[in-house]
């Protein structure tokens, strides 16, 4: 039995006359999932809503994911950047849901794009070790903005 995460409720083309709205989900909305919606934010340039939840929300970001993100000029705090509760609606509202270590947590809606970006998670971590994090996930946000060719 596969997980919403691994199925492929693929629709055939996203709507090209509409705006893409991108879902970032992990456990803690504290890392991984910050900086994957800030990048694609910064590289999207308006072409692409981007929001990311978490299935249980930290009280605050992870310090280092802080630091690495001010090293490629990404303020997350000045952007308003905080840790966000997982909703439905939010997950209703995007076309492409990408999960990053949430698991079942995630709800599955029919006909939403999902996809599971398996990274390792930088709680805990020094900002050596969030810099290929991130680096990790510009590469998959610069290759998801070329999947949606906006």
């Amino acid at each position: 039995m596969t997980s919403p995460a691994d199925q492929s409720a693929v629709p055939e083309q996203l709507d090209t006359d509409s705006v893409p709205e991108v879902l970032f989900v992990c456990v803690h909305n504290a890392g991984r999932s910050q900086m994957a919606a800030a990048l694609l934010a910064k590289h999207g340039a308006g072409r692409v809503v981007v929001r990311s939840a978490g299935s249980a929300p930290a009280d605050q970001l992870n310090p280092a994911v802080i630091e690495a993100m001010a090293e490629v000029g990404i303020d997350l705090l000045a952007g308003g950047a905080h840790p966000k509760k997982l909703t439905e609606a939010a997950v209703q509202a995007s076309d492409v849901v990408i999960t990053m270590g949430c698991g079942d947590a995630c709800p599955f809606f029919p006909g939403k794009r999902y996809l599971d970006w398996v990274l390792e998670d930088p709680a805990g971590q020094g900002v050596e070790s969030v810099r290929p994090i991130r680096d990790e996930i510009e590469r998959r946000v610069l290759g998801l903005l070329d999947e949606l060719a906006v």
